[in-house]
């Protein structure tokens, strides 16, 4: 009896006999990467789950104690703390994820972090479901779904010495130095000049975001194939992309908090979605070389599928409001030469916010 014909899906072509005809397609080498590219998925997504569940938590957290007349520190907690670990195994997730799955799949999966936010928010929080949120939601989880589909099914055969090759590849080298001109270009207006605008601080952030992708997935591939047995930990380049990912983690905090200090959650929760996932994809592309042999219309759906994402996500954060504690006037006792008629401070939207109400003086023009 002849042997099966095992089908080539990279190829688009059917080939009859051959050693590794016997078992069918799903025991050659695409059916294996795909396994494993979705098993990267998977984790991205659950971690990033998990990461929006513990936002909750530890928001839910913050409100409950600023009612308390007495507080007692955010950190006495044991829900805060449940908070906490939520966050570390979202993040563990995460940063396993990029040892099974490409760049450019992992960080677009981000969305989910999103929308689960969103959705959890309305069931434990009672915040109203707006249209915008359905219509955002739908958006960026059909963008998740063109992007897991249409990703290059690349392997993730990541050693130590092919980290070592793309290092010194000459389209990472002139990359590289792009960035750093730019990103000098930004510090110089951010430190000399006081540029504090938006996109100054999350441009700044992206950059150092595709660094950080490049050094995580390294890391992780490295590690994975240490556990399975082939031991990277020995090499050199190991522990330079573990210093580059947290050199670049520490100083993403620092202008990712100045950001979200001078502006509102509704205006930097998107611009550093968009910004932070595409630097990632393009350092995907230029380091892994992860779309090299791909087909022109899987790029196209792929980048719809961001485009819808990224869509997504401005809508369902665009009607978000800042949420202010009600935290009563601090009673300062008797001031001299002020009437206490119920509070020293008006309402913080009030045109007198700021100063204090002092009735004998009102009608005198002043001096």
């Amino acid at each position: 009896m002849d042997a099966l014909p095992a089908w080539d899906p990279a190829a688009g072509n059917v080939t009859f006999g051959g050693p590794s005809a016997g078992n069918g397609p799903l025991s050659g080498p695409w059916y294996r990467t795909i396994k494993t590219q979705l098993f990267g998925v998977l984790l991205a997504a659950a971690g990033n789950f998990l990461i929006s569940v513990s936002l909750n938590i530890q928001k839910c957290t913050h409100l409950q104690l600023a009612c308390q007349i007495d507080p007692k520190p955010y950190y006495t907690s044991k829900l805060w703390w449940c908070g906490i670990i939520l966050l570390g195994l979202g993040e563990v997730g995460n940063f396993t994820a990029y040892g099974f799955a490409p760049a450019a799949l992992v960080a677009p999966l981000g969305c989910v972090s999103v929308i689960g936010s969103a959705f959890i928010s309305v069931l434990f929080q009672k915040e109203t479901m707006k249209a915008a949120d359905i219509l955002g939601g739908t958006l960026a989880v059909a963008g998740t779904y063109l992007l897991v589909t249409f990703t290059p099914n690349v392997p993730q055969e990541l050693t130590a010495k092919k980290v070592q090759n793309y290092l010194v590849s000459w389209p990472f080298v002139i990359y590289a130095i792009l960035e750093i001109i730019i990103f000098c270009i930004l510090l110089y207006f951010y430190k000399r000049k006081a540029v504090k605008h938006i996109v100054v601080l999350l441009m700044m952030v992206a950059l150092l975001a595709s660094l950080t992708v490049i050094a995580v997935k390294a890391v992780a591939s490295m590690i994975t194939h240490s556990v399975k047995g082939k031991m990277q930990l020995t090499y050199p380049v190991f522990y330079i992309m573990c210093v580059l990912m947290a050199a670049t983690c520490a100083f993403q905090v620092k202008f990712l908090n100045q950001a979200m200090e001078l502006y509102e959650a509704r205006a930097v929760v998107p611009v550093n979605f968009v910004f932070t996932t595409t630097s990632a994809i393009i350092s995907g592309v230029i380091f892994y070389q992860e779309f090299q042999s791909a087909a022109l219309l899987s790029v196209f759906m792929f980048l719809f599928g961001c485009l819808l994402s990224f869509l997504g996500v401005f809508l369902i954060t665009r009607n978000k409001k800042e949420e202010h504690l009600q935290i009563p006037y601090i009673d300062c006792g008797h001031i001299p030469g002020q009437k206490v008629t119920g509070k020293i401070q008006p309402d913080s939207h009030h045109l007198c916010y700021g100063t204090l109400n002092n009735e004998d003086d009102l009608g005198k023009p002043q001096s």
